[in-house]
């Protein structure tokens, strides 16, 4: 049965260790009960992008933390090519997070790479495990944005800057995108049987909150008090954030179609050079990927990762030909990648 939230459970691995952070302390936790009965049909995501809005605030690649979940069995064939594609673009903004030490990705990201020794198993525990020390790494970081995508997405940094800098860091800001036609009907299991109403965000297309929202989610996500809070309401890590953020701090979901899960049908998808995330998988079997032409094959590029990113960047040195689209100017994304499997 897939879970409510986009996500299959996992087992349960180490909680980090308490941090202590320069920031103020935030408000005290709501008496709310935290243990919940979760309904909910799983559907293809349709994103509602809110109205334009003109930059609040100036961005650089510098403010931005940019969390990627993986495992060890991904390591080779999801993760290298994040690393040989967008990762190249964003290695200082990008810390990934997985569950084993690996010599030879820790030879590449040095560290960036973050070994979280939650378990390997892909369970709801683990999955929670890692969103715990991904919230307490981003805390100490002292950043103004948290995202977080999974190790099939891609991750355009000009368009994420942009979309961001329509927002204050300090405002109360999650944005992302649904993967439920309808919010999560919960009820608490303690206390009176209140039911409690929400939207998340689905990891799955990736997802975005202001540090001054993630400040006020102390009381429920700092030193391992996230995995706790998931265990509470028997929920994945994506669904507690928006537990957390919607149901006790009342902040509601900025719902952006330019977060791109697997759920959807990727072969919709146009304004390539405008999105946010993009993703691949299956759909009863077959191919879902975004429709791009390119310098590679479906064969020699199953996921057009490798198609979009010369597209967006026909300058790196493993694109072989001039591939590009109508764009606006990119500024704050520097460097050169590295050809495939050259080690930076």
């Amino acid at each position: 049965t897939p879970s409510p939230c986009g996500r299959p459970p996992r087992d349960r691995g180490a909680a980090s260790p308490p941090r202590r952070g320069r920031d103020p302390a935030p408000p005290p936790p709501s008496p709310r009960s935290p243990c919940l009965l979760v309904t909910g049909l799983l559907v293809v995501a349709v994103g509602h992008p809110t109205p334009p809005r003109g930059p609040v605030e100036r961005l650089t690649p510098a403010d931005l933390f940019i969390a990627v979940t993986t495992t060890g069995r991904y390591h080779r064939p999801r993760l290298q090519l994040l690393l040989d594609t967008w990762i190249s673009r964003s290695a200082q903004q990008t810390y990934v997070f997985t569950d084993g030490e690996d010599k030879e990705l820790r030879k590449r990201m040095g560290a960036h790479l973050i070994n979280t020794n939650c378990s390997a198993a892909h369970s709801r525990q683990a999955l929670s495990c890692k969103m715990a020390l991904e919230y307490d790494v981003f805390i100490d970081s002292g950043k103004k944005w948290f995202c977080h995508v999974d190790d099939d997405n891609y991750v355009s940094a000009g368009p994420l800057l942009k979309l961001l800098s329509q927002y204050g860091h300090a405002e109360d800001v999650y944005i992302g995108r649904p993967s439920l036609e309808r919010p999560i009907e919960a009820t608490e299991r303690l206390g009176t049987a209140q039911m409690v109403r929400f939207w998340f965000a689905t990891g799955g297309a990736g997802f975005c909150l202001s540090r001054g929202l993630a400040l006020k989610m102390k009381p429920w996500s700092s030193g391992g008090t996230f995995m706790a809070t998931a265990e509470h309401i028997r929920l994945p890590d994506d669904c507690t954030v928006g537990y957390i953020v919607e149901a006790l701090l009342g902040v509601s979901l900025v719902r952006s179609a330019l977060f791109h899960s697997h759920l959807e049908n990727l072969g919709l998808v146009s304004d390539i050079h405008n999105q946010v995330t993009l993703s691949y998988g299956t759909v009863e079997n077959n191919r879902n990927t975004v429709n791009v032409k390119g310098p590679f094959s479906v064969n020699e590029d199953p996921t057009r990762f490798r198609s979009v990113h010369c597209l967006l960047y026909p300058d790196t040195p493993w694109c072989p030909g001039p591939w590009r689209l109508p764009q606006p100017s990119r500024d704050g994304e520097g460097g050169r990648d590295a050809p495939t499997g050259e080690k930076k």
